[in-house]
């Protein structure tokens, strides 16, 4: 099981976020009152979705031995109200010379990526509260 631990670090949203060897900061831009000292957390789960995609599709391809120099994923987030269900498009762009067959097979994999398959499901998520 993957441990984050996340903290207040004195600013008014900002929070500093600690996973294995790596920390960073997630925040809320000024026009809506936070410090925009780092991504928000939408923004960190959207990144996340887009490497995991552009990696598991470099392992895939590697392994093929396909020629595959580049692979980019810009992600695109919209959700007009909260009773809207979001709408969140991927756009790959590969380099490299890959036949269409390799490009729609590289699409299908990057699509069964872990991210993309865990916000995809159904979540069950559990609350508790722990008292110092």
């Amino acid at each position: 099981m993957a441990t984050i631990n996340v903290s207040s670090n004195g600013t008014r949203y900002g929070q500093n976020v600690s996973v294995r060897d790596f920390q960073f900061v997630a925040d809320e831009p000024s026009s809506i009152g936070g410090d925009d000292r780092g991504a928000t957390p939408m923004e960190y789960v959207l990144a996340g979705l887009g490497a995991c995609k552009a990696i598991t599709i470099r392992m895939y391809a590697e392994r093929r031995g396909w020629s595959l120099d580049t692979v980019d994923v810009q992600i695109n987030y919209e959700r007009s109200s909260a009773k809207e269900k979001p709408f969140v498009q991927a756009q790959l762009i590969f380099s490299g010379d890959l036949d269409e067959a390799q490009r729609a097979r590289l699409k299908e994999i990057g699509d069964r990526c872990p991210v993309h398959r865990f916000l995809s499901e159904q979540l069950t998520i559990e609350t508790t509260i722990d008292h110092p």
